[in-house]
Order: structure tokens, then C-alpha cells, then sequence
């Protein structure tokens, strides 16, 4: 009953903000305004503590532009705990606006989305998300290209890394940063979430939204880690496919640190 009682208390309160903060977004992306950076990261950090998301954070985002975020993906509220700690955007899989609320959500916020299965659009979209960078926009990428479990890292696949070097080539900058960051859910209700109880917080493929997000709404206090790994600084000279393994083994360090509750260092 206590359950059934938060969701509604946190969609009735979730419609109010959206309908009171969209409007504004809707105009300041039309009139080009730097409030359409900031309005998001505030519009997600009361969104995080309506849903019950306790966010830590180890590192910092790196001040340096253009910057390319290299992040592990868990489920659709990797962007709600991200965007509380910086002002970014998402390169998203093109599904993603299709999605009821949340493909809106995902469109105010800026989001590039692009169709990964279609190999002859990687140029395209690559340049498009060139463009952002060049323009000052930090942009999050997730290479996995799906969900995870939340418990490891699935491959990273190296074909949107090639939007760093077309920033460069395109943008007219000389270098582009790019930083390591994972996620790791790792606690309910104060205690430890543990491999068993992890897919209370991570969402794969085969789970349909609604359902999930039913769950998270009834927890309501997650606790989640944020890490902002070591950046690397690259030029026209670096190799994409060395710069994805080299992000991959970081992320991969960082993650298994948050879950295991000690350092890892990359190999």
C-alpha cells in the first residue's frame, strides 16, 4: 500500500515538473540560449531526488572543450543521475525518440540520435556529433550500444569514436578531450546492493520500461556512484580503435572499483 501510494505521489509530482520546466526549455532551445545547457542539469537534479537517487560523485568532469564522455550504460536513468553532475547531452540510439515522455525528454535535452545498425550513416552522424563538440557541447557517449546488467562491461564498439577526430577535421580545433566515466548502482535503502539485487537498478533490453520504472519509483533511495576517470587528450594522429580500448579498460577499472568497493587499476 506504502508503495502503491509513493508512485503516485512521484508521477503526479514528475507531470507537474515537466509540465511547468518544458515549456521554458522549448524556448530556450529555439532562441539558442545558454539556459538551454542548464535548465536540464536542474530539471534532473530534482528529478534524481523525486526518484529517490543518491548520487556520489569521484572525480570531476573535466572543464576542457571540446570533451567526448566515454560512459558505461546500465539503464534509461543513467541519464537522470549524469545529468545532475554536469551540463552534457547524449549521443542516443534512434529508438529513443519514439519513446512516450521520455523521447521528448531525451529531444529537449539536446540528444543526437543516431542509428548504429545502419553502417552507412556512421560518417553522417559522426559529423553531426563533431559539430556539437566543436560548439562546446559535452557530449556523452555510450559505446557498449545496449544495457548492461550493471554487474561488468560489455565491448566497446569504435565506430562513434570516430566523432572526436571529425570534430578536429570539421570543427576547426586542434585537440579534443575525452574522459572515462562509469556508473555503478550500488546500494538500496542503505545497504549494499550486490550482484543479486543489482537489476532493481539496471535495465536490460529484454525489460520493458514501464515496469521497470514502476520498480525504481517503489525503492525510492538508491544510491549511485559516479566516476570521472583520467582524461585523454587526442589529435589527429590517435587511433580510434586504440583510443576505444584504451576508454574501455578504464571504464572497466572504474566500474569493478565501484562495485567491489576498492581500487582497480586498468591493465
Amino acid at each position: 500500500m506504502i508503495g502503491a501510494v509513493r508512485i503516485i505521489f512521484v508521477l503526479a509530482a514528475f507531470i507537474l515538473l515537466v509540465v511547468s520546466l518544458v515549456p521554458f526549455q522549448y524556448v530556450f532551445m529555439k532562441l539558442n540560449h545558454v539556459f538551454q545547457r542548464r535548465l536540464p542539469r536542474f530539471f534532473h537534479r530534482l528529478v534524481a531526488r523525486l526518484f529517490g537517487f543518491r548520487v556520489k560523485t569521484i572525480g570531476t568532469m573535466s572543464e576542457d572543450r571540446p570533451l567526448l564522455l566515454v560512459s558505461n550504460h546500465v539503464s534509461w536513468s543513467d541519464i537522470i543521475v549524469l545529468s545532475t553532475v554536469g551540463e552534457v547531452s547524449f549521443i542516443a540510439k534512434s529508438e529513443v525518440r519514439t519513446w512516450p515522455v521520455f523521447g521528448y525528454l531525451a529531444y529537449l535535452q539536446r540528444s543526437v540520435f543516431v542509428e548504429r545498425a545502419k553502417r552507412g550513416k556512421t560518417g553522417k552522424q559522426a559529423s553531426e556529433i563533431a559539430t556539437r563538440l566543436a560548439a562546446g557541447d559535452a557530449m556523452v557517449l555510450f559505446p557498449e550500444g545496449t544495457t548492461s546488467d550493471g554487474n561488468r562491461l560489455l565491448p566497446f564498439k569504435t565506430a562513434l569514436f570516430g566523432a572526436a577526430h571529425a570534430a578536429i577535421r570539421e570543427g576547426g580545433v586542434s585537440q579534443v578531450t575525452v574522459q572515462p566515466v562509469s556508473i555503478a548502482y550500488t546500494g538500496v535503502h542503505g545497504m549494499p546492493m550486490g550482484r543479486y539485487h543489482r537489476p532493481i537498478a539496471s535495465w536490460p533490453g529484454d525489460v520493458e520500461l514501464m515496469p521497470h520504472l514502476k520498480g525504481i519509483l517503489k525503492e525510492g533511495a538508491i544510491d549511485v556512484e559516479i566516476t570521472f576517470g583520467e582524461p585523454m587528450v587526442i589529435d589527429t594522429n590517435t587511433d580510434r580503435k586504440l583510443l576505444a580500448r584504451v576508454m574501455e579498460e578504464r571504464v572497466r577499472s572504474q566500474l569493478q572499483s565501484s562495485l567491489l568497493g576498492r581500487e582497480i587499476k586498468p591493465d
